[in-house]
């Protein structure tokens, strides 16, 4: 890792007709960030605790669910959109960059060996997270950092193409990882769900006919990990994965991350041959794209083409994930850039331009700090707050240390990279 530096933030309109960086785009991802370091606020936990009777139960009920992910097929809470929102994200920053590196003078070899050391250093840091705790290095490469590891590099590629190639890209992704998984057969009336970590009051979960070959820890993609992840050292042979996640999803991950390319490429203005594309065109592609998306990701689950299911990132789950990203980074641009009111977003973009020392702050030392309240101001520093709310006081005072560790960094200009 290093660190980098970026101007300090203006609180003063910017002109959006030549953008340089995109303000929206640090608080789109700096709110997909909060989203998971809030997981340290155990909604669940809180929620299991608030009696039935009480004016509040539907509230935290209805939290709790938004802090969850859907267990297999379609599409249920915000939480769901943390991993997609991020790998678009990736998309969308990658054309600033390469730009601002050949801006720099930096050769375009050096960019493309750069892309390649940072695609594996985002594969080693995934494992390492993966592995804590563990008695021994857990090779598995389903984790965002992973995902977003495996197709850096082609992205990169594509960076450099035509915008035409990337559209291109996207299709031969979308639809030739629809037809591995349709090719591949699909699990007989004999097969064993049980052996496979499937529960056996789970069947309303699993699809029959057609959708059976995206069925969980059946299909195509826990095949593949059967014999992948069998090739690395482990204390037992993989067998299956809990959650149903697979390596192979970062294929289709890639193409979410192609879609935040394309609108990547819209924000800076791409798009006309002798002129730059107008702040109302970037916006109009933008939100035209997501309806058609997300129109299309549902209409192929609706039809039973492709079930949308997150955990396995069907074609479809690209599509309509992605059509709601594209949405969103719509409405920031025109809430923030094309107005160019930023001042308010800057708790949020603390976080966003330093999303991987976020990210690793989450699954580092949450527990740390939550002792060290505990040990200096009292064992029972949460309690005071009432046995139902111990876990939320608890979280809340472990993400403000986040943000201030973050906002520290900012001041200081430090952000560190891979």
């Amino acid at each position: 890792m290093s660190t980098d530096t970026h101007s300090p933030p203006d609180p003063t309109p910017t002109p959006p007709s030549t953008p340089s960086r995109i303000a929206s785009v640090d608080t789109y991802r700096g709110a997909v960030m909060l989203l998971m370091m809030a997981e340290v606020l155990e909604l669940r936990r809180v929620a299991g605790s608030i009696p039935d009777e009480s004016a509040w139960h539907s509230t935290w009920q209805w939290l709790s669910f938004h802090q969850s992910h859907v267990e297999w097929g379609g599409w249920h809470s915000v939480h769901d959109m943390i991993q997609p929102s991020f790998s678009f994200l990736v998309g969308v920053a990658l054309p600033f960059s390469l730009a601002g590196r050949l801006r720099r003078g930096e050769s375009l070899r050096f960019a493309t060996l750069h892309a390649a050391w940072r695609a594996l250093l985002l594969i080693a840091l995934g494992v390492f997270l993966r592995s804590i705790g563990g008695k021994m290095t857990n090779f598995t490469f389903e984790d965002t950092l992973s995902q977003i590891g495996l197709g850096y590099f082609p992205l990169f590629l594509l960076g450099l193409a035509r915008p035409r190639a990337r559209w291109i890209a996207l299709g031969t992704i979308l639809v030739g990882y629809w037809a591995a998984f349709a090719l591949y057969p699909a699990p007989g009336s004999d097969f064993s769900y049980k052996d496979v970590g499937v529960p056996a009051d789970w069947s309303g979960h699993l699809a029959t006919g057609f959708a059976a070959h995206w069925n969980k820890n059946s299909n195509l993609a826990w095949a593949f990990d059967r014999w992948f992840l069998n090739l690395f050292p482990r204390e037992r042979p993989f067998q299956f994965n809990r959650g149903g996640y697979a390596t192979l999803s970062f294929i289709p991950t890639l193409g979410t991350m192609i879609l935040g390319l394309i609108a990547g490429g819209w924000l800076r203005g791409e798009g006309r041959p002798k002129e730059e594309m107008t702040a109302g065109g970037r916006l109009g592609r933008l939100f035209l794209a997501g309806v058609v998306c997300a129109a299309l990701g549902l209409a192929l689950d609706r039809l039973g083409i492709c079930p949308i299911v997150k955990r396995i990132w069907t074609p479809s789950w690209v599509l309509f994930s992605g059509g709601i990203c594209f949405g969103v980074l719509g409405l920031l641009y025109a809430l923030i850039d094309l107005t160019g009111y930023q001042g308010w977003t800057y708790p949020l973009r603390v976080i966003g331009r330093n999303s991987i020392a976020a990210y690793v702050l989450a699954h580092l030392i949450g527990d740390f700090v939550q002792g060290s309240f505990k040990t200096h101001l009292g064992q029972g520093v949460f309690e005071r707050w009432g046995e139902p709310y111990e876990p939320l006081a608890a979280g809340a005072a472990v993400l403000a240390v986040y943000w201030l560790i973050l906002f520290w960094m900012d001041r200081r200009k430090i952000y560190l990279k891979v």
